[in-house]
């Protein structure tokens, strides 16, 4: 019998692009993997934001030098010329990329008859699914030169099922995860593994807004945890189909959502 095979759950020294890195999920994204070793491409639309948790993550970098480094960069994820020019300054910086996660977001709500709702259904498709494919197509040339190559995509319980005038944000989230396995089928034979990730509540900028008191009524209903998911939970998740160790997961979509999504009552 052969010995059991070994493989790496080490991502340090890998590179890995994260958008929406200011706040929220992506900038715990951010952290996870520094603090793994991996250098961290902090993309955020506000420059402010990405220069912000690049501080932050330089401070803890002096603290212990094993922490990976970090580039901060301002772009509009919907910019398909500012996506490719990103790219650029990955390759100028870190000669490489082997990961990328597609995590920058917003929610909008509004009602199929509001005079608003063509707008938000135009930003929220740009922002969260034609902008997942651009940043792909863009870091393919990069991603086809690592021998661990991950897309990682982050949609929602929302492409799993739907909430209350969200339909914007709902056929984004369901489209992100059509576009996860449409690309997994493509690029598998390349080694490339395309995944997406599906959280359910979480503290989050897009859900501090809600008084303490809903957010209980609403998990002791729906969510057999029985609280909301801190964002660094999500970004675990979102590093374990990034290890090495992954490379046979593929076309997944993983709900991080404490049961919400299998309870039926």
């Amino acid at each position: 019998m052969s010995a059991p095979l070994s493989l790496s759950r080490s991502v340090a020294g890998r590179v890995v692009f994260v958008t929406g890195a200011g706040s929220g999920m992506g900038r715990a994204t951010a952290h996870v993997f520094a603090a793994e070793g991996a250098h961290v491409v902090a993309a955020d639309l506000h420059a402010e934001t990405a220069q912000a948790v690049a501080a932050e993550i330089d401070a803890a970098r002096a603290a212990n030098p094993a922490l990976g480094e970090v580039l901060p960069l301002a772009f509009d994820v919907a910019d398909e010329a500012a996506g490719r020019a990103a790219m650029a300054a990955v390759e100028a910086r870190f000669g490489r990329l082997d990961m990328l996660v597609n995590n920058a977001g917003f929610l909008q709500t509004s009602a199929l008859e509001a005079e608003d709702y063509e707008a938000v259904w135009s930003r929220t498709l740009e922002v969260m699914l034609s902008a997942h494919q651009r940043l792909i197509r863009a870091a393919l040339p990069l991603l086809r030169r690592s021998d661990c190559a991950r897309i990682v995509n982050v949609s929602s319980t929302d492409g799993l099922g739907a909430s209350p005038r969200h339909s914007p944000y709902t056929a984004a989230k369901h489209g992100v995860i059509g576009l996860t396995r449409a690309l997994a089928v493509d690029l598998g034979p390349e080694g490339i593994t395309v995944n997406a990730v599906c959280p359910g509540p979480v503290r989050t900028a897009i859900t501090e807004a809600i008084p303490e008191e809903h957010k209980a009524i609403f998990v002791r209903r729906r969510v057999p945890l029985r609280r909301y998911a801190e964002p660094e939970e999500v970004a675990h998740a979102t590093l374990s189909l990034c290890l090495p160790a992954a490379g046979y997961i593929t076309g997944a979509a993983l709900p991080v959502d404490g049961g919400m999504t299998i309870r039926n009552a």
